[in-house]
């Protein structure tokens, strides 16, 4: 009897353990005004560049913009945004975003572990704990905006965040390739299989001007994205166009979007984030 007591007892701690975490998670998502998963239909796309570009393009705006990495087996977003260390807690043992200026902070997993490159082996389950403390015992505050960075694909990580966050929108990044355009459209199928809104749908790498004749080409084809989008029914954001210099600021830690104003892919992160601000 005082065994079957004691599981009772146990479960009864988990229970209220998960409970007590709930009610966090409401409370952090109540002040967080918009929430949006990036996702795309495979890796290679640039979709979490596009996340820190979009990120630092909102923040400039003068949103409160919050970055959540939940690709647990590839987190680039703190080294796209310089940042370094460790997390710390609050004196209400929550989790500060690193911050990368006063109006843009980012949670990662990269920035809870010992070594940055320590691989992460976890199954569903885990990734799914992972997930609700990301947005239960971070103390992200007031935002306008909360950018979720998903891994590419549709498993643990993107379903995970349409069961917890129930309002949040989709934008899916992709290359105007044939082979990425299949498998965006698998994504938009997964948004609606799950219910997720779309908000709108990127083409990434499309077009590049020749820095020295100024002719532009087209290595990964173009307009198939805005094509994808239309036959879907989603709304097109915008295409951005290759820059080897996104390879090189993202190596640095120095977001394009914040030290490239000028440069005709920041314009273009613009002209997208002038679409996403009408959320606010």
């Amino acid at each position: 009897m005082v065994g079957i007591q004691d599981s009772v007892t146990d479960e009864q701690r988990q229970k209220m353990a998960r409970q007590e975490q709930d009610t966090a998670m409401e409370n952090s998502l109540g002040k967080i005004k918009n929430k949006l998963i990036v996702m795309s239909g495979k890796g290679g796309v640039g979709k979490s560049s596009t996340t820190v570009n979009l990120a630092v393009a909102l923040s400039e705006k003068g949103y409160k913009v919050g970055i959540m990495d939940v690709d647990l087996h590839g987190p680039d977003i703190p080294r796209m945004l310089g940042l370094k260390g460790n997390l710390d807690l609050n004196d209400r043992k929550k989790l500060n975003p690193a911050k990368y200026s006063d109006r843009l902070s980012a949670v990662s997993i990269e920035s809870l572990t010992p070594s940055k490159d320590e691989a992460i082996i976890w199954r569903g389950p885990i990734k799914y704990s992972a997930i609700r403390q990301f947005i239960g015992d971070v103390a992200w505050g007031d935002l306008d905006f909360l950018l979720i960075d998903a891994p590419p694909g549709t498993g643990d990580e993107p379903l995970t965040v349409a069961q917890v966050v129930s309002d949040a929108k989709a934008i899916i990044v992709t290359t105007p390739q044939e082979i990425s355009l299949a498998d965006v459209r698998k994504s938009i199928n997964f948004c609606k299989t799950v219910k997720m809104e779309i908000f709108g749908l990127i083409e990434n790498m499309s077009g590049f001007s020749c820095p020295h004749c100024g002719e532009v080409i087209d290595p990964f084809g173009q307009g198939g994205g805005e094509r994808t989008a239309k036959d879907f029914g989603v709304n097109f954001l915008g295409r951005v166009p290759f820059d080897p210099t996104v390879v090189t600021c993202g190596d640095k830690g120095e977001p394009l979007r914040a030290h490239h104003a000028e440069s005709v892919v920041a314009k273009a992160f613009d002209v997208i984030a002038d679409k996403v601000a009408k959320l606010a």
